[in-house]
């Protein structure tokens, strides 16, 4: 596995810890993706995946009780006193629940301008305001009110939510996300910030993530539907494609089978 990292300046030592621009592409051989995918990431203040070479813990898909978080030093902290999920909206009885990641997946964020940046988000850091450029992935729009209509849908972001929450403000003008949970309600593994599907508080055989990251969802790959990581390809199509699979899906009973069919091909 080829790791590259793109270091670019920050203004000083305690932005960079906060919102370090260094940026990480890695790129991986997966069997159930087409070709490699790639990976920016804004290792303190966007998502934070260091290693893919993670191995889940051990786990079981039972819900009935919530797991408690696995902690890089070791130590087992105590479990939050419910789900991270509220309970399912009535208008979502019957529909599956997919969890469906920010950056790289539906859009590109970047503290260097960008010259088409959809949109523009202040960030303040230690008092001083930062700008965010963010740039909506093609079709996101499209896809994610079908999404809406098919699922029962929560964003998850490694982000923090002093950046991400403001995006998805500007991002989902349909409230199509039920939820927002962000880089606190993660579990530090390894070095990764993981997603962690057992502490939703829904059924694993009715959750789906949609990632473009395998370490943020080393626990649960069986539930992935993997994207390619996006930066900036305006020809990109991916979101739309995926509608015709994501129709069905949300139809299947048998959720497992159907997505080991498609990490097969």
């Amino acid at each position: 596995m080829d790791h590259t990292s793109i270091i670019t300046q920050v203004s000083n030592p305690k932005e960079e810890e906060i919102i370090s621009s260094s940026q990480e592409k890695v790129s991986q051989s997966n069997s159930s993706l087409k070709k490699q995918r790639n990976r920016s990431f804004f290792s303190a203040f966007f998502c934070c995946f260091r290693d893919y070479n993670v191995e889940p813990p051990s786990t079981n898909n039972n819900t009935s009780s919530l797991p408690p978080p696995v902690e890089e030093n070791g130590t087992v902290p105590k479990p939050p006193a419910k789900y991270l999920l509220p309970e399912m909206h009535i208008s979502d009885y019957g529909k599956k629940c997919v969890v469906i990641d920010l950056d790289e997946t539906l859009v590109h964020s970047s503290f260097k301008p960008i010259s088409n940046a959809d949109f523009i988000v202040p960030v303040e850091i230690d008092g001083t305001v930062h700008q965010v450029y963010v740039l909506k992935r093609p079709h996101v729009d499209e896809f994610l009110q079908k999404m809406g209509e098919l699922f029962e849908c929560v964003l998850f972001t490694a982000s923090l939510a002093k950046y991400a929450d403001p995006v998805a403000d500007l991002l989902d003008q349909w409230g199509v996300f039920r939820a927002r949970l962000f880089r606190e309600s993660c579990v530090f593994h390894r070095g990764n910030y993981v997603k962690d599907l057992s502490r939703l508080g829904r059924e694993l055989s009715n959750v789906i993530i949609v990632d473009n990251s395998p370490a943020s969802y080393i626990f649960h790959p069986e539930n992935a539907v993997p994207v390619q990581s996006w930066f900036d390809d305006m020809t990109d199509t991916e979101l739309l494609d995926l509608l015709p699979f994501f129709e069905g899906l949300s139809r299947e009973e048998d959720v497992y089978s159907v997505l080991q069919n498609l990490r097969g091909r």
